[in-house]
């Protein structure tokens, strides 16, 4: 048994997918984008403004399915440019604890939706 995740505190998604799907206590977040859910605009100024959108799309995400950072398990990070990984890692890692931080990869790709520079994915469990 599935249950869909939706919040407007999140953007809508762009395609054939949901925010997040909830199964048996573990919570799957499909990837958010720097996409700011109240102007409908991208969040490009800066890598940092950018990584700092996706971790409040993440965590509106996260709280629609009564869930934290704490909760996370997993994440997924894909990155257009590795030179920029520093400043990414900078930011995501502001929102964990480096003692109970969750296992990750960060992956750099060719493009991303709409041609972002950072994409994050999540695995939360209750």
């Amino acid at each position: 048994m599935k249950t869909i995740i939706h919040t407007t505190k999140a953007p809508e998604p762009i395609g054939a997918y949901s925010q997040a799907i909830l199964t048996n206590n573990t919570l799957y977040t499909s990837g958010q984008i720097a996409i700011n859910p109240e102007s409908g605009k991208l969040v490009l100024d800066t890598i940092e403004a950018e990584t700092t959108q996706v971790m409040r799309n993440l965590k509106e995400v996260l709280a629609a399915a009564d869930m934290t950072f704490e909760n996370v398990i997993k994440t997924s990070i894909f990155i257009a440019d590795m030179h920029q990984f520093s400043a990414i890692n900078n930011v995501y890692g502001s929102y964990f604890n480096d003692e109970t931080a969750p296992a990750r990869e960060t992956v750099e790709v060719a493009n991303l939706p709409k041609f972002v520079n950072v994409e994050i994915s999540m695995i939360a469990v209750k």
